[in-house]
């Protein structure tokens, strides 16, 4: 398998708290799907789970070779924690018509977090 593309992204968790605090829900409902924020909000420091998840859907578009193009929306990149604990991606829509077509065949994914800041490095192998 070759590496086909890779991207990182860090963001400030203050940034995400007030887009939550200004947005509220229209916010939440429009970057997060349903399963993502359920889970965020299950988690005692909820806004450092949501820059996380942030970053990784900036990451994972950054590895698709992509960014933010016409076609794709935040809900169109899903992380998900297997049973273990791991991150793992799910593509929809615009998104996942480009990883059809780039050969990319799985994209590994981390996150990390802490008070002030939220980081995630996204690999596409194919």
């Amino acid at each position: 398998m070759a590496i086909l593309g890779i991207g990182a992204d860090i963001i400030e968790v203050l940034r995400i708290a007030k887009m939550i605090e200004r947005h509220g829900e229209l916010f939440i409902g429009r970057v997060y799907t349903e399963h993502e924020i359920d889970y965020c909000a299950s988690r005692k420091a909820a806004t450092q789970h949501y820059a996380g998840r942030w970053a990784a859907k900036e990451a994972v578009l950054k590895a698709l070779g992509t960014g933010w193009v016409r076609g794709i929306s935040w809900r169109d990149v899903e992380v998900r924690n297997s049973a273990a604990g791991v991150p793992q991606v799910r593509l929809y829509g615009g998104a996942r018509d480009v990883l059809e077509r780039s050969g990319i065949e799985r994209i590994h994914l981390t996150i990390s977090h802490c008070r002030s800041h939220a980081t995630a490095y996204a690999v596409a192998e194919g």
